[in-house]
């Protein structure tokens, strides 16, 4: 009789790269399409990726208080490399503080008030 010999499972994986992505701002969430990685520390954060997976297309950044910067990849690390990304993130535009009065309210007043100097003055 032969003994039936284990089959080995497949390896997952393979060989290792990095993306080191640097930043301007610390704290900001770094994504590879769609897919959270960190946060930026001490201006970087290094990814670890499978040179044999799905290559990813885009990265992007965010973080409160700034617009989101989304770069394209368009280098691969292969075994043991590392490609470096940046992203310089601006804060984001303050929005316009709001008018107590709405234009057409404010014309309306000064219209009524126009007209009622007007009146005033007739009846002088």
């Amino acid at each position: 009789m032969n003994p039936i010999q284990p089959t080995q499972e497949p390896l997952i994986g393979g060989d290792i790269g990095w993306y080191t992505v640097h930043s301007n701002v610390d704290g900001a969430t770094v994504q590879f399409d769609n897919d959270v990685k960190g946060t930026i520390s001490q201006g970087i954060l290094t990814v670890q990726v499978y040179t044999t997976g799905t290559p990813y297309r885009t990265y992007t950044l965010t973080k409160d208080g700034y617009t989101t910067y989304t770069g394209s990849i368009d280098r691969y690390p292969g075994k043991g490399e590392t490609v470096d990304l940046y992203a310089t993130m601006n804060p984001a535009p303050t929005p316009a503080p709001k008018s107590p009065l709405s234009p057409a309210l404010a014309g309306s007043a000064l219209l009524i008030a126009g007209l009622l100097l007007i009146a005033g003055r007739k009846n002088n």
